[in-house]
């Protein structure tokens, strides 16, 4: 009889512990849903994802979010920091997700979750206009080069590098409008950075900077980043669910559109990273 009440008991107690666990599970969207909220953390320096403009945040990320956040039937508020402390950020709980984008690599994908692609990433070389010493991305071979800290594009310029017959001198900066302003300076030689941000450059400042091609990288995708564990899965769950659903009624194009001048053929989703 004692048994039996102990075998009830303790299926009851696991049963318990099964239903807390899964309430636990949806406590994020549950409580981003309760507060009306989605707090995404971004860096404003890394056009035209995400950039101030006469003194308002802009970019593809705020368009996109601003749609996302209609999905959800939530608000974005937005939380700006220097990249290098967003992932430490996002780990400590100061916001629900990663706008960034950051490009989805092996590595990170190890630690965190990420979205389906909202555009390309691979690599390429932004050069000062008429620089007649760079033609292909093998002519930065022994030349300054400015990139992001604590970026992917930091980590694929350092393995080109490597396969170069003189090692690229690499210049990190703490944000992408830095190597930009010494480039136009000619303190350095060009800057790599992921081809749309830097077409978009480009784009802006005719007759300053060029874009080398082909790009040197591997072909990658950017996506939005979130912790990678059941509490934040809900969560992560619905904003995929609004992405694809943003991509597939057309959407997704217009504002690649608008923000790059072209549109990305991109997977639903990343299973294997080419890095």
């Amino acid at each position: 009889m004692k048994t039996n009440s102990l075998l009830r008991g303790l299926v009851g107690a696991a049963f318990l512990f099964g239903a807390t666990l899964s309430a636990h599970a949806a406590d994020t969207l549950a409580a981003v849903k309760a507060a009306g909220t989605l707090k995404v953390g971004t860096e404003t320096a890394f056009a035209p994802f995400d950039f101030i403009d006469a003194g308002e945040h802009a970019g593809l990320n705020v368009d996109l979010f601003a749609e996302i956040g209609k999905e959800l039937g939530v608000k974005i508020e937005w939380v700006a920091l220097p990249w290098d402390g967003v992932f430490p950020a996002l780990e400590a709980g100061k916001f629900d997700v990663v706008a960034g984008p950051a490009t989805i690599t092996k590595k990170r994908m190890e630690r965190y979750r990420f979205t389906p692609p909202i555009a390309e990433a691979t690599i390429a070389i932004l050069k000062k206009a008429g620089d007649t010493t760079i033609s292909k991305p093998e002519d930065i071979a022994g030349k300054k080069i400015g990139v992001g800290k604590a970026t992917s594009q930091l980590d694929q310029l350092k393995e080109f590098s490597d396969t170069l017959p003189t090692k690229v001198d690499i210049r990190e900066y703490p944000a992408f409008t830095e190597t930009y302003a010494d480039l136009a300076a000619g303190r350095i030689a060009g800057v790599a950075n992921s081809l749309p941000n830097i077409a978009f450059v480009a784009s802006q400042r005719k007759g300053t900077f060029e874009v080398v091609l082909p790009p040197f990288g591997k072909k990658s995708y950017f996506g939005f980043i979130g912790l990678k564990d059941a509490d934040h899965a809900p969560l992560m769950d619905a904003i995929d669910g609004a992405l694809l659903k943003i991509k597939a009624d057309g959407r997704m194009a217009d504002l690649q559109k608008k923000w790059f001048g072209a549109t990305f053929d991109t997977p639903d989703s990343v299973k294997d990273p080419a890095f």
